[in-house]
């Protein structure tokens, strides 16, 4: 929450309880598509085809939180076999190309691997770490309980 208040020092950032154990954040601003490179009103995020911003893809500073809020929401952290994995999940193939370039950045071996389940959906592309994944999962203090 510090870091969208320092991003609109001049805008309202507030937390809003919701269930038992469920926080959303919400930020008031009107410098949210200028930031984000992308219009709310213009459709899905699908549809406009979004990419991670470059400001945020040149400095390991912010890919890191980046990363960690993308697995946060759409990845999953868990064990196959014993073995821990990391996986990020869209269907946006920009998105997915900027993850791997990120995570390749700071000097992780991510794979990608892509399903099209059915004619009508959409390709669906997984990112996943499966080397140094508790190393990745430390690194990037991600908290996915």
């Amino acid at each position: 929450m510090e870091n969208l208040q320092e991003l609109f020092p001049e805008n309202k950032v507030s937390l809003v309880k919701k269930q038992k154990n469920c926080t959303d954040i919400s930020c008031y601003s009107n410098k949210l598509e200028n930031i984000l490179e992308w219009k709310a009103t213009n459709g899905s995020k699908f549809k406009q085809k979004i990419s991670i911003p470059e400001w945020i893809k040149e400095k390991d500073e912010y890919i890191k939180p980046c990363i960690k809020g993308l697995i946060e929401t759409d990845g999953s952290v868990y064990y196959d076999r014993k073995y821990l994995m990391v996986n990020f999940v869209t269907i946006i193939p920009t998105i997915a190309n900027d993850v791997m370039e990120m995570m390749r950045k700071i000097g992780y071996k991510p794979n990608m691997q892509t399903i099209k389940e059915s004619p009508v959906q959409e390709m669906k592309y997984t990112i996943r770490i499966s080397k140094n994944a508790e190393e990745f999962v430390k690194d990037m203090q991600i908290n996915k309980s």
